[in-house]
């Protein structure tokens, strides 16, 4: 091998690749929070001073200051929206604030502005830091590489730099700075964030690799094949902002006749007020009865109908282990249809672990020694199959054995002394190298045995015998299989499996949790295609995954939700609910939550549509006192709030979760 590829230089002044700090937006750089803080305060200061019997000039300033502040921008908002011809319900609300308070409900209307004002706070933060995490995807590529010119030399360049066809020089440990394919050299790549696959994957001349993966032990020569704008880092952060832009906004069953519930009340309250002037009556007793009439006709009782089913809902759940974003989120989780679940970390562990233990006859070890061998040579090795056979060795309890005279051979293993026998492990095509003795025949059987059902074969010998063979593969969560009968159940159809990894280790898998439809080896464009496909037949998608590669895919999707625990920041922001605790099992349970909290609201519809019908029915046909109109208005608020309060209980909960069984 050459020296470049052995020999480090002297890093060029000022070239030296850092992780670039993750950006984070702060909550009060976002002036909607700022002035919903702003709001909340006056309020919480102007409340106990009311209900404490101050005079109106100590509390009655600092309630204006509240409408003011909480209430400016969506009122500005709605302006702009009447300049469309759009009457939406922030304006309405602003309206229906300003008409309580002229009738003296001056609380009532703060506490809606205030309401409103936090809502608005909460989703510019949630907007923000999605894009936050969207740009912070692309410091998963180096900001430098080093660049080999033909005659040899190096030049540490910036990434944006290179171009197709330059030739540039990954060294252990560094992330690759482009796409492009192998010229020399041979290592293990961690491309987990591209394709999910929870393995380094062995990489030598001829092979492709991605920008942003991580390589390993050895050393790679890669000729540059697509321009960095062109990588497949930069086409997910294209993808996830094209599914953030063009999914269609989905809002709240009680917005969607919002238009005409508003405009109907507008013309409504003018109605009142004008056409007794008309006939004659009084102007005081005209306005009097058209205040009354916005007051019982304001849709504060249906809003309410429909919030505290859906924000009980997500107060539970979290206490269960699962956040979910918003009230939209919650509703539409009860909308799915179809599921699509990634493989590594989702449906596994996401970390390898020693499945099989296989001694070879006449070796005259057990597994115990076997594996204590194994671990004695893979000790000082940082490769994660190293690390499953050290951790498997101390789970048994097992003494592992001095060594000396360690070495690692990139996509070959390792070898090392141990109690003065040469040991080797690795894999087993490389060791046995078409060896045509006994032994190696029966240790190749074994290891395609192995490999035949998922796992990743590793060789051991003892001075150049084979003594044994041990599989390791990524580990079943225990509540996969139950997660994905109960998804079939609510769904009516069994959910999907969408994997970067390979065909036989995703087939194997399938097979265990009862997964027929099995889509393997995509990237992550290709699950993103998979959902669309669904999507156009009409089917509306959940999709549950927690890497990179699945951040797309959960964007596009009619609704995502991440794994939390090993979830990546970008998989976090972009889903729209995540499991905190990576209990599978909850998703069942919370989209069961989601129907029981859809429930609710119709009922708690059913509830408000009856009160502010007979309010109104008796404040247009006879005389409804003011104090008794709002008594009625401010009662059917409670009541449906009251209803939509029963899915706080944990009793909520285990009802919903009878389908998954016992989620907590």
């Amino acid at each position: 091998m050459s020296s470049t590829l052995t020999q480090r230089p002297a890093p060029a002044a000022g070239g030296r690749d850092t992780i670039a700090p993750r950006r984070r937006t702060r909550v009060f750089a976002l002036a909607e929070a700022r002035w919903a803080a702003a709001a909340l305060v006056l309020f919480l200061i102007a409340l106990p001073l009311q209900l404490t019997g101050a005079p109106a000039w100590a509390w009655g300033p600092l309630y204006a200051a509240a409408y003011v502040t909480g209430g400016w921008e969506p009122a500005w908002a709605g302006l702009q929206a009447l300049r469309e011809k759009t009457l939406d319900v922030d304006l309405l609300m602003i309206v229906a604030a300003i008409g309580a308070a002229s009738i003296g409900q001056v609380m009532d209307g703060a506490l809606l502005i205030v309401i409103f004002a936090t809502s608005g706070a909460l989703e510019a933060l949630a907007t923000a830091r999605t894009q936050d995490a969207v740009r912070g995807l692309l410091d998963l590529a180096p900001a430098t590489a080093t660049r080999l010119a033909d005659d040899g030399s190096e030049d540490t360049v910036a990434t944006a730099e290179l171009a197709v066809g330059d030739t540039i020089l990954v060294r252990p440990g560094e992330r690759v700075g482009a796409d492009g394919r192998v010229l020399d050299g041979a290592s293990e790549v961690d491309q987990a964030t591209v394709t999910g696959e929870p393995l380094p994957v062995a990489k030598e001349a001829g092979d492709e690799v991605f920008a942003g993966t991580s390589n390993g032990t050895g050393a790679l020569r890669i000729k540059v094949e697509r321009d960095a704008s062109d990588s497949v880092i930069a086409r997910i952060v294209a993808m996830v902002e094209e599914a953030s832009e063009t999914k269609a906004p989905t809002q709240l069953f009680i917005e969607k006749v919002e238009q005409r519930y508003s405009l109907g009340m507008v013309f409504a309250t003018l109605a009142v007020f004008a056409i007794p002037l008309g006939f004659g009556a009084g102007l005081t007793g005209s306005l009097l009865r058209a205040m009354t009439f916005m007051i019982v006709a304001s849709p504060c009782a249906v809003v309410l109908a429909t919030m505290p089913p859906l924000l009980s809902a997500i107060a539970n759940a979290g206490r269960h282990g699962v956040l979910v974003k918003s009230a939209v989120v919650m509703e539409r989780l009860g909308q799915v249809d179809t599921v699509a679940l990634d493989k590594t970390g989702t449906l596994t562990e996401g970390t390898p672990r020693v499945t099989d233990i296989r001694p070879l006859a006449g070796s005259g070890l057990d597994e115990d020694a076997l594996l204590a061998l194994a671990a004695a040579a893979e000790h000082p090795s940082e490769h994660p199959l190293a690390r499953a056979v050290v951790d498997a060795a101390r789970t048994r309890g097992l003494a592992i054995p001095d060594m000396r005279d360690f070495t690692s051979t990139p996509g070959i293993g390792v070898t090392a002394s141990v109690d003065g026998r040469k040991v080797a492990v690795g894999a087993p095509a490389r060791l046995l190298d078409g060896a045509g003795d006994a032994a190696s025949a029966r240790a190749e059987t074994v290891a395609a045995g192995l490999e035949d059902g998922g796992r990743t074969a590793v060789l051991v010998q003892r001075d150049g015998a084979p003594v044994g063979v041990l599989g390791i593969a990524d580990r079943l969560r225990p509540d996969a299989a139950v997660t994905v009968a109960s998804l079939a159940t609510l769904t009516g159809t069994t959910p999907m499996l969408l994997t970067g990894d390979n065909p036989r280790a995703a087939a194997r898998l399938a097979e265990e949790v009862g997964i027929t439809d099995v889509r393997a080896g995509l990237l992550p464009q290709d699950k993103v295609t998979a959902v669309h496909e669904q999507e156009k037949a009409g089917r509306k998608v959940l999709v549950i995954g927690d890497g990179v590669n699945d951040a797309p895919a959960l964007a596009a999707a009619h609704t995502g939700i991440a794994m939390g625990r090993a979830g990546s920041d970008l998989a976090l922001e972009t889903a729209d609910a995540v499991i905190v605790r990576d209990e599978l099992a909850t998703v069942p349970t919370v989209i069961a939550l989601s129907r029981a909290a859809r429930r609710l609201v119709v009922q708690n519809l059913v509830i408000a549509g009856a009160f502010i019908s007979g309010l109104v029915i008796w404040d247009l046909a006879g005389h409804l006192p003011l104090p008794l109109g709002v008594l009625g208005h401010e009662g059917s608020t409670v009541i449906v709030g009251l209803n939509g309060l029963r899915l706080l209980r944990d009793a909520a909960w285990n009802r919903a979760g009878v389908p998954a069984g016992d989620a907590r």
